[in-house]
C-alpha cells in the first residue's frame, strides 16, 4: 500500500515579556511571524532542510524524537532511523522549512521551529500508521527536550514555546514547565527592532542575568498582575542593561508613544507594542539607529496545520 501524505504546519514566534533566565519564571506572547514546516515521507533516513540555510541539527533531533516515542527509531544513529522502514513512497522522513521569522534573535525562533516540526511530523507518523496523536504538551515537550539537546537553550524555553504553540500570553514556571496562566493579548501592532549585525555587543553570560534576580522577579510580580506593558519594558530594561544592548532603543519608543517596549529574550531584537496612533512616531525614533524594522501583529492563534 502506498502512503501519500504531506503535513504542514505554521507556528509563530513569541516576544518575551519575561525572560525565564534569571529566575526560572517567564513569560511570553504570540507574534505573527511564523515558521512553516511541510513533513512527508521521501528518500530514505531523515532529511531537514530550511528555506534559510540554516544547520538542520534541531530539525534532525525533533524527529529523532517522534519517531522515539512511537517505538519507530532503529537505533539511535540519525543515519540509519528509518532505513529499514518501507513507508510506501520510500524509506524516510523529509522536513522542508519556510521562514519570515528572524532566527535568534530573542524572538523564539528556536521553539517555533521546534514545535512546526514536531507537530507535523507526529502527525504524519499517527495519521500514516493509525497511532495516537500527541497531546498539547507532549508536543512541547518533545520540541524542549530537542532543543536542550541541541543546545539553542538555557532554560528550555517553555515559556517561549508554549507562547508558540497556543499563541496569546503564557506566563510560566520554566523548571517545572508549568503554565501559571494564560491570556489574549489585544489586537496591538507590534514593532520589531533589529539591529546590525556590527552593532550587536550581546552575549548570554548567565552569571551577569543571575544578578539582577530580584529586580526581575518584581518585574514578574507585574506579569502575574496583569500589568504586561510594565513587566515588559522593566524586563527588557534589566536584561538589556547586563547584555551590553542599547537601552535607548526602548527609551526612544516609549518616548515616541509606545505602549511597551524591550529587548526580546536575550536579543538582538527589541519589540515595541504600538497602536495606529504611536506606530509611525516609534518608526521614525527607531530610523536613527542602524538596523532594520519589521511590522506585524499580535499572534493569538497558536500553532497550526495549514
Amino acid at each position: 500500500m502506498v502512503i501519500i501524505l504531506v503535513k504542514v504546519v505554521k507556528a509563530p514566534g513569541s516576544a518575551t515579556i519575561i525572560n525565564a533566565i534569571s529566575t526560572g519564571f517567564g513569560s511570553a506572547f504570540g507574534i505573527d511571524l511564523n515558521i512553516t514546516a511541510e513533513a512527508k515521507f521521501s528518500g530514505c533516513g531523515i532529511n531537514c532542510s530550511s528555506d534559510l540555510g540554516v544547520d538542520s541539527k534541531l530539525m534532525d533531533i525533533c524527529v529523532k524524537k517522534v519517531l522515539n516515542h512511537y517505538k519507530i527509531a532503529v537505533d539511535n544513529d540519525l543515519e540509519d532511523l528509518v532505513e529499514n522502514l518501507d513507508f510506501g513512497t520510500g524509506e524516510g522522513i523529509e522536513i522542508n522549512t519556510k521562514s519570515n521569522l528572524p532566527l535568534g534573535s530573542g524572538l523564539s525562533s528556536s521553539s517555533a521551529l521546534s514545535n512546526s516540526v514536531v507537530m507535523a511530523c507526529s502527525s504524519l507518523i499517527s495519521d500514516a500508521f493509525c497511532l495516537k496523536p500527541l497531546n498539547d504538551f507532549e508536543l512541547i515537550n518533545l520540541g524542549i527536550d530537542a532543543s536542550l539537546e541541541a543546545g539553542v537553550t538555557i532554560t528550555g524555553a517553555f515559556d517561549d514555546a508554549s507562547a508558540s504553540y497556543f499563541g496569546g500570553i503564557t506566563v510560566t514556571d520554566n523548571s517545572k514547565r508549568k503554565i501559571l496562566y494564560q491570556d489574549e493579548m489585544s489586537d496591538f501592532d507590534i514593532l520589531v527592532f533589529m539591529p546590525d549585525k556590527e552593532s550587536l555587543s550581546g552575549s548570554s553570560d548567565v552569571s551577569r542575568m543571575e544578578l539582577i534576580s530580584p529586580f526581575v522577579k518584581i518585574a514578574f510580580d507585574k506579569a502575574l498582575e496583569k500589568d504586561y506593558f510594565t513587566a515588559l519594558t522593566l524586563n527588557g530594561l534589566l536584561y538589556a542593561s547586563v547584555l551590553n544592548f542599547d537601552n535607548n532603543i526602548a527609551l526612544d519608543a516609549l518616548s515616541a508613544g509606545a505602549f511597551a517596549s524591550g529587548l526580546s529574550g536575550t536579543g538582538s531584537a527589541f519589540v515595541a507594542i504600538v497602536d495606529n496612533d504611536s506606530i509611525d512616531g516609534v518608526k521614525s525614533a527607531w530610523s536613527s539607529f542602524e538596523g532594520d524594522i519589521i511590522e506585524t501583529k499580535v499572534n493569538n492563534v497558536g500553532t497550526t496545520f495549514v
